[in-house]
């Protein structure tokens, strides 16, 4: 069971390998003349020189048996395109198999992979902001996918917890008292920690000096200061999990992958690129030429693993990564979900990971980039105190206005029902903001948009979801009494909704395979249009008889369902009453 056009695709696929050879493409897109159009015939035509029409009769020829129970009606047009009109039966019928179905028609993946998706990684006692949010939500939108159609998942929460800053820290944690700075860090009062630290060893050389001697006490594993460090990571962290939890996305401790993690193989990575002979002295740093990278000057740009001083950098880090992913963890697939900006860089260490063999075929690399989240203003956005907008901040007032929209939406919501609901819509309705919007560009962040009941948006849809869960409560229905009904499609509103519903494989692979949530996200509200064009058009609890009743009660269940399948891939909850 898949999508018809999948379905459709497979059946054609052996008569265009009859007629053009093996691995010859059906090529079977929507069409607006009919369900269905299978473009193949014209490459093929090319290739044997032949009439694209002729090729096209061919193949037919050869599928009609295989096509009808599937397709109604069957023409050639143009030059040897194929028109696909599925039957009726065959489309109910497919839908009554989707509907009985965990995963609603979602195809398995035919091999599986161990994947790791690198997503979040906050940097250890400074705020989470709101440049965060895409990074947290992106990820957490494709683990979901990728575990709903097989894929063994890792979720790496790379978080930045080593390096001369915290020689700075510790100390500023010392000179506040444990228990003093641990509270503020448990409280979320990050941003002011930080602060505070920075100012000190900026304004006062006695500070400086004891920071510097802090972080070689750090490195060299000092048991106290190691202690102290530990303070400051646990705080930090359970901080970020409050964060989480509001978010409402997967990542726990277990999926803790800190930068101190990695810290003793630094210098191993810098004794296998020697090895490998790909080091190079570059003004008495050691680095590696990745080909095809120049500078502004065109000369080759190095990729530098560690400096004139000795010390490692992300590179080195990043590097190590690699290795322990391949060689400890076995990936065959690592997704790295990382603002643009990071591009190159990302770019030249996966080069020289397989420049050193660590990153060989099948196993790949990809770099997952998003764009920034933007004010009214078209700038980074920012607090009204002009700094990075902590997220939590951000959350609290998504919830607050929306507590205010839904109150107004739905009077009759009891006081504890409404806060539930104002939760779920607020948070909805900035994951959705993110989500919907394609994710190599940046959006403008706007609350209005966001949080209206109309359009494309986040309450938009768990409303539509809402609504359809009161139909069946206003009928005194059981849902799962009508999941057994294969569903009659006598109109052209319930024959839309029905293709539809079955696009929804098509709509979560192409978001898997394109790394997108955006593209899932237009499927649910073409969903929702499609639905209210159904409702409007055919009445379901004052249907005519009880027949066409039970049928269209069976299509707004399995509309409810991938409704409520859909957003909760996207990490969005779907109240049954709003």
């Amino acid at each position: 069971m898949a999508d018809p056009l999948v379905t459709v695709s497979r059946l054609l696929a052996p008569a265009f390998a009859a007629v053009g050879g093996e691995g010859a493409d059906p090529v079977v897109r929507p069409s607006d003349r009919a369900d269905a159009q299978a473009n193949g015939a014209l490459a093929i035509a090319k290739q044997v020189g032949k009439n694209p029409r002729q090729v096209a009769e061919e193949v037919l020829a050869v599928a009609q048996a295989q096509l009808g129970d599937v397709c109604s009606n069957i023409e050639i047009a143009g030059p040897g395109f194929l028109n696909l009109t599925f039957s009726d039966a065959f489309l109910a019928q497919q839908l009554a198999e989707a509907s009985a179905d965990e995963r609603l028609g979602v195809r398995s993946t035919p091999v599986a992979e161990h994947i790791i998706v690198d997503y979040s990684h906050p940097n250890v006692a400074k705020e989470m902001h709101v440049g965060h949010l895409r990074t947290t939500v992106i990820g957490d939108s494709l683990v979901r996918m990728l575990l709903l159609v097989g894929h063994r998942v890792t979720k790496e929460n790379h978080i930045g917890d080593w390096g001369t800053p915290f020689g700075m820290l510790i100390e500023h944690m010392l000179d506040l008292g444990e228990t003093t700075a641990a509270n503020d860090l448990s409280v979320g009062d990050l941003a002011g920690f930080y602060k505070g630290a920075r100012a000190k060893f900026d304004a006062d050389e006695v500070f400086q000096d004891r920071a510097r001697q802090r972080v070689v006490l750090l490195q060299s594993g000092d048991a106290e200061t190691l202690r102290l460090w530990g303070i400051l990571v646990n705080e930090s962290t359970r901080y970020f999990n409050q964060v989480y939890a509001t978010l409402g996305v997967l990542l726990t401790d277990a999926d803790l992958a800190p930068e101190s993690m990695y810290n003793p193989m630094l210098p191993e990575v810098v004794t296998r690129l020697r090895d490998a002979g790909l080091l190079r002295e570059s003004d008495g740093a050691q680095v590696v030429f990745p080909p095809g990278y120049l500078n502004r000057e065109g000369e080759p740009l190095p990729l530098i693993v560690q400096n004139s001083v000795g010390g490692y950098n992300y590179a080195t880090t990043d590097l190590a990564c690699v290795i322990d992913r391949v060689e400890r963890l076995h990936a065959d697939r690592m997704v790295y979900v990382v603002g643009a900006p990071q591009a190159q860089h990302l770019a030249m260490v996966f080069a020289v990971a397989e420049m050193a063999g660590w990153l060989a075929p099948p196993r790949v690399a990809v770099h997952v980039p998003f764009g920034n989240v933007l004010g009214a203003d078209r700038k980074m956005l920012k607090s009204r105190s002009g700094e990075s907008l902590k997220l939590n901040e951000l959350l609290e007032e998504a919830i607050e206005r929306a507590e205010q929209a839904v109150a107004e939406k739905n009077v009759d919501l009891s006081a504890e029902e409404r806060t539930v609901v104002a939760r779920a819509v607020g948070i909805g309705a900035v994951k959705y903001a993110d989500l919907s919007t394609d994710r190599i560009k940046d959006y403008v962040f706007e609350w209005d948009r966001m949080l209206s009941f109309d359009g494309n948006t986040a309450p938009y849809l768990q409303y539509a979801h809402a609504r359809i869960c009161s139909i069946f409560r206003r009928a005194q229905v059981a849902r799962d009494s009508v999941r057994t009904t294969t569903p009659v499609l006598g109109t052209p509103q319930e024959r839309a909704l029905a293709m539809r519903l079955l696009a929804f494989d098509t709509a979560v692979w192409d978001t898997i395979d394109r790394y997108s949530p955006h593209r899932l996200c237009t499927f649910l509200f073409d969903l929702a249009q499609d639905f209210t064009a159904f409702y409007e058009h055919c009445p379901v609890l004052k249907a005519a008889d009880d027949a066409t009743r039970q049928s269209r009660l069976a299509l707004c269940d399995v509309t409810a369902r991938v409704m409520e399948k859909g957003l909760h891939l996207l990490g969005i909850a779907a109240p049954e009453r709003m």
